[in-house]
């Protein structure tokens, strides 16, 4: 630790890792002075995480009321939907949250000061700060963090920089439901809000360049297709569009399939760090597209200089920004602390949700491991037969003659509540037959793990219902 109170910490940016990088080097004895040039709290409470999630829990609800596994027996009506309604609940709570998480804790805290205003780098030890209220303000520090973050990205489309077209950030602030949208994209932005608005009562299309979740075990993205086809969502996948006009109120979209019309087109493609403003070149801080690249104690290639978070070359999770912001202040106070993302949890809130963790059978044995692998369909997990749901799969990569178990794919309705347990198993190192011997408790769908690994030694259909 580091007892020199005159330490002085910049900290540039406000979303997840650079709170908790302010916090935690204002806890080991730094002073801070924060800078942000927009609205305190990031991505993730603002524009990401948050509303999105309320977004999608409304559609969900939506959805049931108008379809069910249980409609031979409960009536089903389909709700009407007030979106400027839902917009003020979803942002009264993203201003709850982000002054109870974010602002509250700045205003009060003696140890960091906050700047309102964008950075840019001097050298090595100075930074000036354009001050949103005018003029310019010089900090010198003995360290620096960087925790910029990203935004998205827009993609060369002929005529689409030219149209009101939406990203992540404005289709989560619509106070209207489209009639008509076209989702140009197939990750997780793309899938989740595609999903969200076609349960809203919007007649969704979305264009994949190749397939859905291209970067996922295969059968993961024919899952969701499968789910979205269900639902109603027009997917057309190996589709690109070639050239995006707006005329009289509606998006006029060119693909190799055919002109495509729309009321809104949302475009969701990736995401691009913001690290241009920074002037990072002239210090020799190495970026690749942008990305700040940083090694595990989240150094950057400048002595002093540290970075975490989406702005960096690491997995784009909240929680592993905060986890690296404040794994940096501990290295920027004096300390020794690395960043592990060898068990690495990833959901996906579409429904069903998907929930990976550790190497894919692919990835594995790009690594040289032989693997052994084993898939586990819903309709051999109790809790998915009992919700008349039985969509989805588990799927667990292992060492074949160590049984030591190497990834988890999981597509079923609660997966992102039971990866952690396999994230518990792939930190402890536990083997597929170790797990098969755990207690799990009856009627869960974690119960699905142990009845996938004890498949790599018995046929579960043979086994009782609540197996030992």
């Amino acid at each position: 630790m580091n007892d020199d109170k005159n330490l002085h910490i910049a900290v540039i940016g406000s979303g997840g890792a650079a709170m908790a990088a302010a916090l935690k080097a204002a806890e080991r004895g730094a002073r801070i002075t924060l800078i942000e040039r927009g609205t305190l709290g990031g991505t993730c409470v603002n524009t990401g995480c948050v509303p999105s999630k309320i977004l999608i829990r409304a559609a969900h609800i939506a959805h049931l009321r108008t379809a069910s596994p249980f409609d031979i027996g409960l009536s089903a009506q389909a709700p009407v939907v007030d979106r400027a309604q839902l917009l003020r609940q979803q942002q009264g709570r993203v201003e709850e949250l982000r002054d109870a998480k974010y602002e509250g804790i700045l205003r009060d805290h003696p140890a960091i000061t906050v700047l309102h205003g964008e950075a840019r780098f001097v050298d090595a030890q100075h930074l000036t700060v354009r001050l949103n209220e005018g003029g310019e303000q010089t900090v010198r520090f003995d360290r620096a963090f960087i925790g910029t973050g990203a935004r998205p990205a827009q993609p060369p489309v002929p005529g689409l920089a030219d149209t009101p077209y939406l990203t992540s950030t404005s289709a989560l602030a619509l106070d209207t439901l489209p009639e008509r949208l076209i989702v140009i994209g197939a990750s997780v932005v793309a899938l989740e809000l595609a999903q969200a608005f076609a349960r809203l009562g919007s007649r969704v299309t979305l264009l994949a360049r190749s397939r859905l979740l291209s970067r996922e075990d295969p059968p993961v993205g024919d899952a969701m297709e499968a789910a979205f086809r269900r639902e109603g969502i027009e997917v057309l996948k190996q589709t690109q569009a070639s050239r995006v006009d707006y005329t009289d109120n509606e998006f006029i979209v060119d693909t190799n399939a055919g002109t495509l019309r729309a009321d809104q087109l949302l475009v969701a493609t990736g995401r691009t760090p913001n690290t241009e403003a920074l002037n990072l070149a002239s210090l020799g801080v190495e970026t690749a597209r942008g990305a700040i690249l940083v090694d595990e104690h989240l150094r950057t290639t400048v002595p002093g200089l540290y970075a975490a978070g989406d702005c960096t070359n690491q997995p784009a999770f909240v929680y592993v920004a905060a986890a690296g912001g404040s794994r940096a202040a501990i290295n920027m106070t004096g300390g020794e602390a690395t960043l592990d993302l060898g068990a690495m949890p990833a959901v996906i809130f579409t429904a069903p949700q998907v929930a990976t963790v550790g190497l894919t059978e692919a990835e594995a044995l790009e690594r040289g491991f032989r693997v052994e692998t084993r898939v586990l369909d819903l309709e051999n997990v109790p809790r998915a037969l009992v919700n008349f749901d039985t969509a989805g799969f588990i799927k667990m990569v292992a060492e074949p003659d160590s049984g030591r178990l190497l990834g988890v794919q999981a597509v079923a309705g609660e997966a992102g509540e039971l990866i952690q347990a396999a994230v518990m198993a792939l930190r402890a190192r536990m083997t597929v037959q170790a797990i098969g011997d755990e207690l799990f408790p009856y009627l869960t769908m974690v119960e699905g793990l142990k009845l996938c690994a004890q498949t790599f030694t018995q046929d579960v259909k043979q086994l009782s219902c609540c197996a030992g």
